[in-house]
């Protein structure tokens, strides 16, 4: 179980997040959904250790991680796919994927191991092992991400808006992979971030809010006003986007 108290991280001087305080069950997919700017991917990279936090614990199992680097939580079964995706051009797609396990030191047959196991819940991946990765598209650079952090993270997955900018079919494939690993690795801990909550409708097993860098388990009411502005946007221009209620 992950358990995260009183956490606080400041960037450049300024409060990105608030006293977050979140409990994470083995086997849970939780949806931590939020504008551009309202802290989602400063919460992914704290939980990872590529921010420093001003206050707070990280509790795995009661041992606190606060204060432990990257490496070493990788070490202990977090993987973490960034939105960027930072896919090293210069490797294939099978050393891009591997490359987080030779650097921990994994040896060789338990990389295959789970390579396989990768392969199990991504298998569209396969015919893209050999390519550069410089060759892939973004949407498929998403799917890279996704099995790279999936090789280390054995117990907890961190992904940070997986959706955007995927095309449609690529957007279908990514849901089912992670549909697939639900059923495949039920003790997985995954946290994923989105701004757009209706991606994650049939993934998610609990939803949280992020605001202003408060994590909030209701939907803050800055959210839904926005959302009902976007509604009235939509149904002024296309009306098939018209909800029975506004059309009486």
């Amino acid at each position: 179980m992950l358990h995260i108290q009183g956490m606080n991280v400041d960037l450049a001087g300024h409060a990105v997040l608030r006293n977050v305080d979140i409990t994470v069950e083995p086997g849970q997919t939780v949806a931590v959904i939020g504008r551009n700017g309202a802290g989602k991917t400063t919460l992914l990279r704290s939980i990872m250790g590529l921010v420093t936090l001003r206050s707070g614990q990280l509790l795995l199992d009661g041992d606190d991680l606060a204060r432990r680097p990257a490496a070493r939580r990788a070490a202990a079964g977090f993987g973490y796919a960034p939105e960027d995706r930072v896919i090293l051009p210069t490797l294939t797609v099978r050393q891009n994927i591997t490359l987080p396990c030779d650097v921990l030191r994994v040896p060789a047959r338990e990389i295959q191991q789970r390579m396989d196991a990768v392969l199990g819940s991504v298998p569209q991946l396969k015919a893209l092992l050999p390519r550069s990765g410089a060759a892939l598209s973004g949407g498929q650079g998403k799917i890279v991400a996704l099995a790279r952090a999936l090789m280390v993270g054995t117990r907890f997955v961190l992904l940070d808006e997986p959706f955007q900018g995927l095309a449609p079919a690529l957007a279908i494939q990514y849901g089912e992979s992670l549909r697939a690993l639900r059923a495949s690795h039920p003790h997985l801990c995954v946290v994923v971030t989105e701004s757009n909550a209706s991606l994650l409708e049939d993934v998610q097993s609990r939803t949280l809010y992020i605001e202003r860098g408060h994590v909030e388990l209701a939907r803050p009411t800055a959210m839904a006003h926005a959302d009902h502005a976007l509604q009235a946007v939509r149904e002024a221009i296309l009306p098939e986007y018209a909800t029975p209620e506004t059309t009486k």
